[in-house]
């Protein structure tokens, strides 16, 4: 019987060791220390190709497992072949200057999580570095602005949809600047263009926002793209050829997928 048990307990190991150690997706949580991120990766990926992929960070009181939710967003990851990464915070919002909670004064915690999240992602999965953009949607549309300001070199470029900095704007980003799309709503009364108060915070005013960049990384206006049907935009260029890009819409705080299709063919094309 010692023999029999000692060849389960070897056979057991044996069979675990063949396993993958990191059994994760779009239904269960990845973990990184004591945060978390959830992938979905497009169908027909045949686990070599190099992909490109999408981190997305939500919105106020959203998760991980809600952004997967989103059929389509899922769907857009399968028609480009890339994969969809969902970016968890630790409670309710993501832990930002300026936040109404009060108490945060730099976003080192976030930052970090962020890096370490685009390590594992790397280290678990085919994904090619250079073809990594990050994108949010309201509060997760501010993470993305605070990346697009800390950590330009990491990502081919920034979507950030109806959200950009809790007040007061940042003086200065870590320059060179990278390609920056930013879809906001004229009528949008959560997070309207010149931000509103919540208790003592205030939310960032766009084109404040959009000024303090432009005159940091040297932008020059230039063509508008034709982004999407209902867009209206404007763009400016870096000296690095590199593009900040304001559209607006005429609705209030939404968010479509095809905004962000749109805004990553932009960003990949020459």
């Amino acid at each position: 019987m010692k023999h029999l048990a000692a060849l389960l307990a070897l056979t057991l190991t044996l069979t675990l060791a063949g396993l993958p150690a990191f059994a994760c997706g779009p239904d269960t949580d990845c973990r990184i220390g004591d945060r978390s991120y959830r992938i979905y990766l497009p169908q027909g990926q045949d686990g070599a190709t190099p992909m490109g992929a999408l981190i997305f960070a939500h919105g106020y009181k959203g998760s991980a497992a809600g952004t997967m939710r989103n059929g389509s967003l899922r769907a857009m990851a399968d028609r480009l072949g890339i994969a969809l990464v969902a970016a968890n915070a630790r409670g309710d919002d993501w832990r930002l200057p300026g936040t109404p909670s009060g108490g945060v004064t730099s976003p080192d915690t976030e930052l970090a999580y962020f890096d370490a999240l685009r390590a594992d992602i790397l280290d678990r999965n085919p994904i090619d570095p250079d073809r990594i953009v990050m994108a949010g949607f309201s509060a997760g549309g501010m993470m993305t602005w605070t990346l697009a300001c800390h950590r330009p070199a990491d990502y081919a470029g920034f979507i950030s949809v109806a959200g950009t900095f809790w007040a007061p704007t940042p003086d200065s980003c870590t320059m060179p600047p990278a390609d920056i799309i930013h879809v906001h709503g004229t009528s949008d009364r959560i997070v309207p263009l010149a931000g509103r108060a919540i208790d003592e915070a205030r939310q960032g005013d766009v084109e404040t926002v959009l000024s303090m960049y432009r005159k940091l990384a040297g932008h020059e206006p230039s063509k508008a793209p034709a982004l999407h049907d209902g867009l209206t935009c404007e763009a400016w260029s870096a000296p690095n050829d590199t593009r900040l890009v304001k559209c607006l819409h005429p609705g209030g705080h939404s968010f479509r997928t095809d905004w962000i299709a749109a805004a990553w063919g932009l960003i990949f094309s020459s």
